[in-house]
């Protein structure tokens, strides 16, 4: 309902494929301080290992799981990194992500109220969060960020029930215009 702040991360929701789903591993380096939340954006650093992408920064696609051994040599399959875990000696945490596929549409809520004006806009998300609890991120739309190259592009409104232009927190669909692959998307 989009009358109440519920973020819920970035989370995909259609391909011109057909089939939105998991992309090919990375990998997270073993030690890595950062908790990485599932629908949360994420990048591949100049070491190659997959992190979290922070506001601001271009975005590969969302996270969605992952997969590792623990030093203790136990399995691990979860919806977020939590940060620090140490990896089994010689062994790798294999991470998951929604390809960024030109046309994927994903849904984020704003954390302020967007008119239909927004469509064509683009924006950054909010500050890199989300629960330990569920494994979810929580980031969202931040509207205080327009800008004509920033991360997110508005397409459109998601049509589920309750949710409108004008609403205080209104889920919106996106396209990722800042993708870490390939150049800018200006706004419209």
């Amino acid at each position: 309902m989009s009358q109440l702040a519920a973020p819920f991360g970035i989370r995909p929701v259609f391909s011109v494929s057909g089939v939105v789903r998991p992309g090919p591993l990375a990998q997270i380096a073993s030690g890595y301080a950062t908790a990485v939340f599932q629908n949360g954006p994420v990048n591949v650093a100049a070491t190659g290992f997959l992190e979290s992408a922070a506001a601001g920064a271009r975005a590969l696609g969302v996270f969605q799981g992952v997969e590792w051994v623990d030093a203790l040599g136990t399995p691990h399959w979860h919806n977020q990194w939590v940060a620090s875990s140490t990896l089994f000696p010689n062994t790798q945490a294999r991470a998951y992500w929604t390809i960024d596929q030109p046309g994927t549409v994903y849904e984020i809520q704003a954390n302020a109220t967007l008119t239909i004006a927004a469509i064509g806009q683009q924006y950054d998300w909010s500050a890199l969060a989300g629960s330990a609890l569920t494994g979810l991120s929580s980031v969202s739309l931040n509207v205080a960020s327009a800008a004509a190259n920033a991360g997110l592009r508005v397409t459109g409104l998601n049509p589920g029930p309750d949710n409108d232009w004008g609403d205080p927190f209104p889920i919106v669909l996106v396209q990722f215009s800042e993708h870490q692959y390939t150049a800018d998307i200006a706004s419209v």
